[in-house]
């Protein structure tokens, strides 16, 4: 009987000892499956947040300025907006259709060059224009297409 008693206290141990490893092992593969849900989860945002290729900048002119300040400033604006052209720096301009300013598509990867870039233009040094900061890059769904979701 002391035998059984004895056989019987070291199967509960080993049942115990195997219930506790097995939990640990199952905490240890959840926790390893979410990280690596995490981890996919990353990549995948990262995969489709947009990738800024350029900075689109509106520029209105400032309400209260008169046409003949902005005037006055336009041949200095005019040959420094021609330099970053020539350096690379503009991508595209374009006229607005309402007359009130210009559109620029520079050649920047984040908005705090493109601002730099901005702010040293003569307007807007004279505090004349407003600008309008607006990343751009590849149409994300495009990304469809190529099978990658």
């Amino acid at each position: 009987m002391a035998a059984v008693i004895g056989e019987t206290r070291h199967l509960r141990t080993i049942r115990i000892v195997m219930l506790a490893f097995t939990l640990t092992l199952t905490g240890a593969i959840s926790m390893t499956q979410s990280s690596l849900a995490q981890a996919q989860a990353q990549a995948q945002a990262q995969a489709m947040s947009p990738m800024t290729t350029a900075v689109m900048v509106i520029l209105t002119v400032k309400a209260g300025v008169t046409r003949e300040k902005v005037m006055s400033v336009m041949p200095a604006e005019i040959r420094q907006t021609a330099a970053l052209y020539l350096n690379g720096k503009i991508r595209e301009w374009y006229s607005r259709g309402d007359g009130r300013g210009v559109v620029f598509l520079l050649d920047t990867r984040d908005v705090a060059e493109a601002h730099t870039i901005m702010e040293g233009l003569p307007l807007a040094k004279q505090d004349l224009m407003d600008h309008d900061y607006i990343p751009v890059g590849p149409l994300l769904p495009l990304r469809l297409l190529m099978g990658n979701p």
